[in-house]
């Protein structure tokens, strides 16, 4: 079963809301589709998403990744022997984690499907059904409160809230706000995406706890690289604290268990390069007896199936962050997850579940 070409297309899609966070605005879901071919004829797909704010990957880093240094790396390669290919992959080159994860998902949905099991069961099959979040994008009070309604009349029970863009006192009104709108029974998650400082973020966090504002857990209240500074907030404060942006790769999740200083762990197969790596940091946090979220950037449904599959797959992966295929104007993936709101459950057939990419055929359409 060797690797015997590997071919690359970028898809874009506008989404239906502009996505706004501390980091960035989005419009456009802007991706490299990744399709690897064995000898055998089985056919892998996987995404990379381009998000420079937070990876530093762009569309043309990652396509020449893929083509100049990890497909030349890989071709040739026995998929039995996928522990050294996995290797060889992470081996190619330094950093470059979205090109590796797109690789690597496309890996092992080739695997998996050699295997003629479902991803999910390959990796452990713990669960084949779970809940996402909904994310409402940081805007004004009033507009925030809209938007949260309006997903909680679509059926959603968990909203993760974009703070960390402006003052952290118009964050409290924005969180009172919604607070106001969706009443106790929906969960509210805030991510500040590194927009607050160590000691703001302490006192806030305290207020809003002394206001009765039920907050679930607060993700990456401050910058990624500062280490100590997450885990005196960590100390601080009541409410869990999640670390994201501060975690890519195995040895920064080592650094956040060893010194406590995030209560829970989110991981991204861009930000870890893929399953292979995540894996490693879920096993980690499990043994320190640190619960992990699975979440994605603005993906489309292939990207956000490996992701889910790996979700599902694990006991000590506890919470989804996979609305990101709900935002999109249009989709282009036949199979992977499926989506009933909230509720998302993963496809039977061996792999990822992936039937085929419409979007050569939409866009001669058009």
């Amino acid at each position: 079963m060797k690797i015997q070409n590997m071919e690359v297309k970028r898809q874009f899609v506008p989404l239906k809301k502009p996505f706004k966070t501390a980091l960035r605005t989005v419009t456009t879901l802007e991706s490299i589709l990744v399709k690897v071919t064995c000898d055998n004829g089985l056919i892998g797909w996987g995404e990379a998403a381009a998000t420079v704010a937070i990876t530093g990957d762009s569309l043309d880093s990652i396509e020449s990744a893929i083509l100049q240094t990890i497909k030349p790396r890989l071709i040739g390669a026995d998929l039995l022997a996928y522990e050294q290919v996995f290797h060889d992959l992470h081996a190619a080159m330094v950093g470059n984690s979205s090109a590796k994860a797109a690789v690597d998902m496309a890996l092992y949905d080739l695997i998996a499907q050699n295997c003629k099991l479902p991803l999910y069961q390959l990796l452990g099959g713990y669960r084949n059904e779970m809940e996402t979040d909904y994310t409402v994008s940081v805007n004004s009070p009033e507009e925030m409160g809209e938007d949260a309604v309006q997903y909680l009349q679509q059926g959603f029970h968990v909203l993760k809230i974009k703070v960390g863009k402006d003052q952290i006192e118009n964050d409290i009104r924005r969180i009172q706000e919604i607070r106001a709108r969706v009443g106790k029974q929906v969960k509210i998650r805030l991510d500040a995406n590194q927009g607050w400082q160590v000691k703001e973020a302490i006192s806030s966090i305290r207020k809003m706890e002394d206001m009765g504002l039920d907050i679930e857990l607060i993700e990456q209240p401050v910058k990624a690289h500062d280490i100590d500074g997450l885990k005196m907030v960590t100390e601080a404060v009541d409410t869990p604290i999640l670390a994201d942006e501060s975690v890519f790769s195995p040895l920064q999740a080592f650094e956040v268990l060893k010194k406590r200083a995030a209560d829970l762990i989110n991981i991204k197969l861009m930000k870890a390069g893929g399953i292979y790596k995540a894996q490693i940091i879920n096993h980690l946090a499990e043994e320190c007896g640190v619960e992990c979220m699975v979440g994605s950037m603005i993906e489309s449904r292939l990207a956000v199936t490996a992701a889910a599959h790996l979700a599902a797959s694990k006991k000590n992966i506890t919470r989804y962050d996979f609305d990101a295929p709900l935002m999109l104007q249009k989709d282009w993936i036949v199979g992977g997850v499926k989506y009933e709101g909230r509720l998302m459950t993963l496809p039977q057939t061996p792999g990822l579940g992936i039937e085929k990419i419409l979007l050569e055929e939409e866009v001669k359409r058009l």
